[in-house]
């Protein structure tokens, strides 16, 4: 369930027009090109994939543990219960060194 609430943000993400900003056209009136690049290329995606990074790494470690795979629905829980606010924390810290020391 958990998986296709990641699938639906990622639509969500490439079809809205509010991610594009006021004065771009609609997402549907774009090359799927241009929007599959602007897509790539925006923080919201990156940080998707960031956190998809983390949880995948959670599943295969707490896999690991278990001595089978326990599958990503409940690794994503288990993440975000026990995780993800103080990884959220350390990047959001980290953003801001890297752009101070900018």
């Amino acid at each position: 369930m958990l998986r296709h609430t990641y699938q639906r943000v990622i639509h969500f993400v490439l079809t809205d027009s509010r991610f594009y900003g006021k004065n771009c056209r609609h997402a549907g009136s774009r090359g799927k090109e241009d929007t599959s690049g602007f897509v790539k290329n925006s923080v919201l995606y990156k940080e998707f994939l960031a956190e998809r990074e983390e949880i995948l790494k959670h599943k295969w470690i707490e896999s690991e543990k278990a001595g089978k795979d326990i599958g990503f629905e409940k690794a994503l829980l288990d993440w975000i219960v026990k995780h993800r606010s103080h990884w959220r924390e350390r990047r959001m810290k980290e953003a801001r060194t890297e752009k101070a020391a900018s």
